[in-house]
């Protein structure tokens, strides 16, 4: 969430940022000029109560007066008066509410501002190679996508998954199912034992509010899957980002602690609401897979050099596996919701003879904070500042899968092992078909 004190300052520098994600200019300062006007209600308001709660503690002290002085009259004609006012305060208090709602929700659905040197553009086409590692090696006539590699195999079943789930679900089975895990257990060791990051196993289910916290609600309801609980409902995480970041939630966060890095090995559910005829072959973009997050927080200072680093610990992983890939700086258009900055890192899939995303890895800045109400103290100890937060995907394990099967694959229908899962494959090889 945007800080209202400093749109009412630099309104101009929204409408810039807003117009840069691809907001015509006569919304943005439409909707900037809304913004503004309900914050100058709601401060005029805010004025007019402090006024009124002045007058009726100074009526109050002439009650007093009145009543040692022998002026009834007075004393009555004062308490009438203070009765009216505290009526006034009552209503104006639930009337500060509803202003303080009418803004909070208009700046709700506000994206982040993106920082300086974020390639302006309008979509994927328009974003900005930052580096390229691995060399995409010549693609010979047989290479096959991952779903016809591993039904081949005998081991990716897409129709009873469609039996048992509809759509975008898939059963692994064996070897693949095994290397889907081990996969996973790379990633999550990689990133404890060599890249700093505190392993967490948080909760699948969340509240609204731990939702709202990193901005999937309310602009992005329509991704997500709800299940009822007690009077109300949690969401299904899309992401661990949501319970990671939301761990400092509410909280005041010591500065020699920072930063926190986190990171967690989970299922993630998505409803692909919008997605309609993408990816439809395969298990590229499913309602449920495994993902490994990564988390920091940090100070104010911090997170510019901390996205640099969290974008290299996610790069790490595909080094070790030998995948070519690429890194690239999002545009305006692309870029996340959330991000003041985003570099994606696309795989090589030899099948699709494409690079696609493996991972996003996202600054953030105090908007998430914001919204969480996450704090730090300074480093002298005198005043409490917003946190800033990060994530990343370290990365996404059924991507990671359908990158190895296809970069891995050999003409006879196999798949080598790389080396560096074979430890997690109880030293197997090569997958081949029973």
């Amino acid at each position: 969430m945007l800080d209202i004190k400093w749109i009412r300052e630099n309104p101009k520098a929204l409408v810039d940022a807003l117009v840069k994600r691809s907001w015509s200019s006569g919304d943005a300062q439409s909707t900037v000029d809304g913004l503004i006007a309900r914050d100058e209600a709601r401060r005029a308001h805010l004025s007019e109560l402090q006024v009124k709660q002045e007058r009726r503690n100074a009526a109050s002290k002439e009650i007093g007066n009145a009543m040692r002085l022998g002026d009834s009259a007075l004393a009555e004609k004062l308490k009438g008066e203070v009765s009216d006012i505290k009526a006034f305060i009552q209503n104006g208090e639930a009337r500060e509410r509803e202003l303080d709602k009418a803004l909070n929700d208009a700046l709700a659905v506000l994206p982040n501002v993106p920082l300086d040197d974020v390639p302006v553009g309008k979509d994927e086409h328009d974003n900005v190679v930052k580096r390229v590692v691995g060399e995409v090696p010549t693609r010979p006539n047989w290479v096959k996508e991952h779903f016809e590699i591993g039904e081949a195999l005998g081991m990716m079943d897409f129709e009873r998954a469609a039996k048992l789930s509809g759509s975008r679900f898939t059963v692994l089975k064996s070897q693949l199912a095994r290397m889907e895990r081990a996969i996973g257990q790379f990633m999550i060791d990689l990133h404890t034992t060599e890249h700093g990051y505190e392993e967490i196993i948080p909760p699948l289910m969340v509240r609204d509010e731990v939702l709202f916290g990193t901005n999937q609600l309310p602009k992005f309801e329509l991704d997500l899957f709800f299940t009822p609980h007690g009077d109300g409902r949690l969401g299904l995480i899309p992401t661990a980002e949501v319970p990671l970041t939301n761990l400092v939630r509410e909280e005041i966060t010591a500065h020699e602690k920072l930063p926190l890095r986190y990171t967690a090995l989970t299922p993630c559910f998505r409803s692909e609401a919008g997605s309609a005829g993408r990816d439809t072959r395969g298990m590229l973009r499913q309602h449920q897979f495994y993902k490994v997050e990564l988390v920091s927080i940090t100070d104010q200072e911090s997170s510019l050099a901390e996205h640099e680093r969290m974008t290299e610990c996610a790069e790490e992983v595909l080094k070790r596996l030998r995948l070519p890939f690429r890194t690239v700086t999002l545009c305006t258009g692309d870029m996340g919701f959330g991000a003041r900055k985003t570099y994606d890192i696309e795989v090589w899939l030899p099948g699709q003879n494409a690079y696609r995303e493996i991972s996003s890895c996202s600054v953030c800045g105090d908007f998430q904070a914001r919204r969480m109400d996450a704090r730090y103290k300074d480093k002298d100890g005198k005043g409490n500042r917003f946190v800033h937060t990060l994530n990343g995907s370290g990365t996404a394990v059924g991507r990671a899968l359908i990158a190895v099967i296809e970069n891995y694959q050999n003409e006879d229908g196999s798949v080598t092992i790389p080396e560096v899962l074979r430890p997690y494959m109880g030293g197997l090889t090569k997958i081949e078909s029973k």
